[in-house]
Parts: C-alpha cells; sequence; structure tokens
C-alpha cells in the first residue's frame, strides 16, 4: 500500500541512468542490511539535524504574511510559496527519519528522531492554519483575478485555490475550526477503543490442530492458521475466533455506534447533508461513484457465486462453507531470486510502452529499496515518495514465493506513478489522491499476472495463476464493496435515528454475507461477529476505494492488452495528472467514467473470463 497524503507525502522522482541488469550490490532474501541508500537523502544525521533546525527557524517566518493575503497576487504568490518550499522540504526530513525508523523499529535514538520529525510537521500545521480561513475572507472572485495576473499562482497554485473556495460553505469561522480541531482527540476514542479490544482485553481462546500444534487465536494466530490444510482445523479456527468476537458483541456495538455519531456531528457541523457526501468531499467524488459500485457489484454476485462452486469442485469439497474461502486453489513451488523478480515485472509491464520500461528499468537498478525481512525491520510494504527532490523509497517484506514477486510489482507501480507525475507535474500538484493511488499499483499485478499465464506451461502452473486473478477480485473487489455497503447501511440507519447495537450490527453484516457468497456456502450465525474484525470501519468511507481502484485498473489493463499506443497512452495521462485535478475528472479524461457502471462491469466480466478458462482447464 501507498504512503501518499496530499500535502505531506508528494511524488518523487531523480535523474535515472540506463541499466539493463540486476546491479552487483544486489542481496538475495537473508541479507543482513537495507539495500536502500539514505545518503542521497541527507549524507548523515549531522546534515538531517541541521535540515531540522533551519526548517525549525524557518517556521515562524509563514506568519509574516498572515492578514495580508489580499494585498495582492504577488504577496499571495509569495506566502504560498513560502509554505510550499518549507512543506517540501519538511517532508524530505520527516521521510529520512521515518525510513531510517523502519530499517530497524528496535533502535530508539531512530524513534526519537521520527518524533522530532512529528512535531516538525506539528508545529508547521498549527503556524500555517489560519492560512485557509483566511484565502476563504478573498472569495471567489478575487482569487481568480489573482490567478490570472500571477504566473506562479496560476502554474502552481490554481488548483488549490479553487479547491479551498470549492469547500468554502464547509469551512467554519476560525473559532469554529479551533473547536473542531479540539474534538478530534476525544472523538477518535471509539476507535481506540475498539482495537485496544482487539489487541489485549478479548481473551483469546487456545485451541489444537490436527497436527497437534496449539495454536493462539488472537489476530495474527487467525490469519495464519484460517487456510490450514484440515478442513476440520479451519472450521475449529473460525468458530473459535469469531465465538470470541461474540462475547464483547455489545462493546463493539457500543463503540461502533459511537463512531457513527461522531460521523454525524461532523456532517452537521460542516453542514454536509450526510456522512457520505462529507467523506467524498475531499476528494470532490460524486456520491454517484460509491452507489454505483455498489449496485453494480451486486448485479455482478453470480460471477462470485459461480466461483465458490468453482473453489469447491477444485478443492474436492462435498459442499463449501465460509472456512473454505481462504485455502489456495492450487500450489505453485516455483521461487524467484531478486533478480528474476526485476526481469519478470520489466517483461510484465512492456505494453506499458518503451518510456514507462526505461524509467522503471532504471529505478529498479538503483538504490531505491529495502526488499527483504529482518529482525527488527518493519513489516508489510509500502512506497514513500516525501523525499520528493531525491526518488521514491520502497520498503518491501518479500517472500522467495509468487506473492513476493506479485508485491514487488505492485510497489513499483506506486513507484513508477511518482514519477512520472513529477515529471509531468509541479510539486504543488504533484501528489495524488488515494482514489486513483492503487490504480498504477494493481494494473503492474495483472500485467505481471497475463505475463506469468501466457508463459505458464502446465495446466497446474495455468490455474495457480488463474487462482490469483480470482481471489484478487474475490478479495479487493466483492469483498471490499461488501464491506463499503456495511457502512452505507449502518450510516443510513443511525443518520435516520435508529438505535445502534452489537447485535444490529450482526444482523446488517449476516444479511451481506449471506447475499454475497450466496445460497449454497455455508454459514454459521457467529460468522456476524466479523465485522468487529475491521478497523477500517473507523476510517469511515475509505474502503471502497480499494474497490474503484482495482476496477479501474482492470479497464485499463483490459483496453491496454487489447488496444495500442492509444489506450496506453490514456492510462499514462492518469499517472502524469498526479494531482493536478480531482481524480473522477482525470479519469474522464483517460476515458474512464467511474460514475458510470462501465469499470465495474469491466471487472465482472473480466472475472467471468478468468472463471471459463479455469472451467475448461479443470473439464
Amino acid at each position: 500500500m501507498t504512503e501518499v497524503t496530499r500535502r505531506e507525502a508528494l511524488t518523487t522522482a531523480a535523474l535515472l541512468t540506463l541499466a539493463t541488469a540486476a546491479p552487483a550490490w544486489a542481496q538475495e532474501a537473508g541479507g543482513t542490511g537495507p539495500m536502500w541508500d539514505l545518503t542521497e537523502i541527507f549524507p548523515n544525521e549531522a546534515a538531517w539535524e541541521a535540515a531540522r533546525q533551519a526548517a525549525l527557524a524557518a517556521i515562524p517566518g509563514i506568519t509574516r504574511y498572515k492578514g495580508r493575503l489580499g494585498e495582492s497576487a504577488d504577496v499571495l504568490a509569495e506566502a504560498m510559496v513560502l509554505q510550499s518550499d518549507l512543506g517540501r522540504q519538511i517532508g524530505r526530513i520527516y521521510t529520512y527519519a521515518s525510513l531510517k525508523g523502519d530499517e530497524d523499529v528496535r533502535v530508539a535514538t531512530n524513534q526519537e528522531k521520527l518524533a522530532q520529525a512529528r512535531d516538525l510537521y506539528t508545529a508547521f500545521g498549527e503556524a500555517s492554519s489560519w492560512a485557509t480561513p483566511e484565502l476563504l475572507t478573498l472569495g471567489k472572485d478575487k482569487i481568480e483575478r489573482f490567478i490570472a495576473a500571477n504566473a506562479t499562482l496560476k502554474s502552481r497554485f490554481d488548483f488549490d485555490l479553487r479547491d479551498t473556495i470549492r469547500q468554502a460553505e464547509h469551512t467554519l469561522t476560525p473559532e469554529g475550526e479551533s473547536i473542531l480541531a479540539s474534538v478530534g482527540s476525544p472523538l477518535s476514542g471509539p476507535s481506540e477503543i475498539s482495537g485496544q479490544l482487539r489487541s489485549s482485553d478479548i481473551p483469546w481462546p487456545t485451541i489444537k490442530l490436527s497436527t497437534g500444534k496449539e495454536v493462539r487465536l488472537d489476530s495474527q494466530g487467525y490469519t495464519l492458521n484460517r487456510d490450514a490444510p484440515n478442513r476440520d482445523d479451519r472450521k475449529a479456527v473460525f468458530a473459535a475466533f469469531w465465538q470470541a468476537h461474540g462475547q464483547f458483541k455489545n462493546s463493539f456495538g457500543a463503540s461502533y455506534a459511537a463512531k457513527l455519531k461522531s460521523d454525524i456531528f461532523y456532517a452537521k457541523a460542516r453542514k454536509y447533508p450526510s456522512s457520505l457526501a462529507r467523506a467524498l468531499s475531499g476528494s470532490n467524488v460524486p456520491e454517484s461513484v460509491y452507489r454505483t459500485l455498489v449496485a453494480e457489484t451486486n448485479k455482478g454476485l453470480p460471477q462470485l457465486h459461480r466461483y465458490f462452486e468453482l473453489r469447491r469442485r477444485m478443492l474436492g469439497l462435498p459442499d463449501i462453507a465460509y472456512y473454505d474461502i481462504y485455502p489456495p486453489l492450487v500450489s505453485l513451488d516455483r521461487t524467484f531470486t531478486l533478480d528474476q523478480m526485476r526481469t519478470l515485472t520489466l517483461e510484465a509491464v512492456r505494453p506499458l510502452g518503451p518510456d514507462y520500461q526505461s524509467r522503471i528499468a532504471q529505478a529498479t537498478a538503483a538504490k531505491w529499496q529495502d526488499p527483504w525481512p529482518r529482525p527488527g525491520k518493519r513489516p508489510g510494504a509500502y512506497m514513500s515518495p516525501g523525499a520528493y527532490d531525491v526518488h521514491p523509497y520502497l520498503l518491501l517484506n518479500l517472500s522467495n514465493k509468487y506473492d513476493g514477486l506479485s508485491t514487488y510489482a505492485h510497489e513499483w507501480g506506486h513507484a513508477l506513478h511518482t514519477v512520472l507525475a513529477k515529471l509531468a507535474q509541479p510539486y504543488d500538484k504533484s501528489g495524488y489522491p488515494i482514489f486513483l493511488a492503487e490504480i498504477a499499483s494493481t494494473i503492474n499485478e495483472q500485467l505481471l499476472v497475463a505475463h506469468m499465464l501466457k508463459n505458464a506451461k502446465t495446466k497446474e502452473e495455468k490455474l495457480f495463476y488463474l487462482g490469483q486473478q480470482m481471489e484478487n477480485y474475490r478479495g479487493t473487489f466483492y469483498r471490499q464493496t461488501m464491506f463499503a455497503e456495511f457502512e452505507l447501511i449502518a450510516h443510513d440507519k443511525a443518520e435516520a435515528g435508529e438505535g445502534m447495537s452489537g447485535a444490529k450490527f450482526n444482523a446488517i453484516y449476516f444479511d451481506l454475507l449471506k447475499r454475497y457468497h450466496g445460497p449454497r456456502l455455508g454459514l454459521e450465525a457467529d460468522y456476524a461477529n466479523e465485522w468487529a474484525f475491521i478497523p477500517h470501519f473507523y476510517n469511515s468511507f475509505y474502503v471502497y476505494q480499494y474497490a474503484t481502484c482495482i476496477s479501474a485498473a482492470t479497464f485499463f489493463t483490459q483496453s491496454i492488452l487489447k488496444g495500442g499506443a492509444k489506450e496506453r497512452d490514456n492510462f499514462l495521462s492518469v499517472l502524469k495528472a498526479g494531482g493536478s485535478d480531482y481524480p473522477v475528472d482525470i479519469l474522464k479524461r483517460a476515458g474512464l467514467d467511474m460514475t458510470s457502471p462501465a469499470p465495474y462491469q469491466a471487472l465482472v466480466a473480466d472475472f467471468k473470463s478468468v472463471l471459463d478458462q479455469a472451467e475448461a482447464l479443470i473439464g
């Protein structure tokens, strides 16, 4: 997943040098240290500290322009350039500390530096908090005159200025904004409470598997054992884990009901008609995108039900239950070195054209990534674009299996999105929103699996790659949309004045489980407690973007593979647009209307095609 934010972590690129093979310094799994080079950000910690002190000293200078933004276009431009340049440097300072800290989270001095970098961001935000309310006092007409009169405003800040005015009716007075800021901490309580329940307070059960191994079923134990080869083990894992959640159903229900009330409070305070409208407003995403996604996903449920029947057949089961959705359909013993991951990714992205292929070849040969897991290193994977004047950095924890190869291609998709956006846009328009962020990475994944499938030599290998595609569609499109529909129903009921409880959330979620998984997949009542396991629900109306991104990626992937230069360039125009416009408008100019059924229908159609291929192979 990418760490993009509109202001703090903007896009990055560097001068690229040609390379056609993996560099000599490349380590394989089990390497003892990172392979990225953070000295390209700061040569040493003394230079980092000097930059931090310089930024701290520069922050008070922002207030020189307080009360002066309306004096002239030139004064406004000076103030915005000062804030932009300072934010750019603070982003570099923060990124160095963050990456250094993630190399080994056990090193206290690095964590202390990260805390200092966060404090620096906080000071910057406090010093510039007056700017937006003051901009709004200027009014639309005056700001438009200023944009027309000043080349810097026109080339770098026009979109941000107009976006600020767009949200004027939802921006309060300075006093009101201060009050809303002050309630942020107490209103984050529901998320913290539910997280505490999941992480420490629930007495997680321990069960004995058929192998004789005893496993404690906390969140990690559940994730590691839900795909157990023995079906009775899987059933036992699901039963124990979801029953444990059910014992705290009332507490989880009270927590999430409080979260809904806080969303309603914010929506009313900012004069939005609903919580959904408020959540989508930041990137100016029409509600029709969300609702069309849900509607079209429901229309495509017959293909999902068909997949579950195919899964039953491939696993050789007499019937299929909810605890049967995680075991792999086909095993693949093939392993990949880092050099092979790079080579296969470069081959896979060939349809994106010679310029893209050249740039990713250059980037993957440079010291941008920390690829292998090791003790103390932060888990997971991300691309960090915050060192704008250097290049993106990638933290990976790759396995030597296909999932490692897929992660490699995915995160480098993020990196190339960042590179292309920076080349095409000024700093202030290069940071792309989450609504677009997963498209480039998912396209790289889809091109990879298409390449691997095309070159597969055995039926089992083909079924493995087809299984990867089917599971991706199930998990990222259907499952995330089911989550999105749960959020929508829960908020609609709360906004209608219904009292909400754990029992009611269970009823909503269980109805969705039955509808999405179909009449032939077995479900136990305890599985309704699963909603309490999903922390994303406390980041309201966020998960739908996983489904929209894979829909857009599938639309573009299919058009590129079936088309030519025009289709490829349409997609690349999205990457190059960065954050220069609203994401729905950027996609519309590239030929994709996310408010229409087209992208979601394209995904369902491709899912059907994959199912057809798999069924033909197994007979």
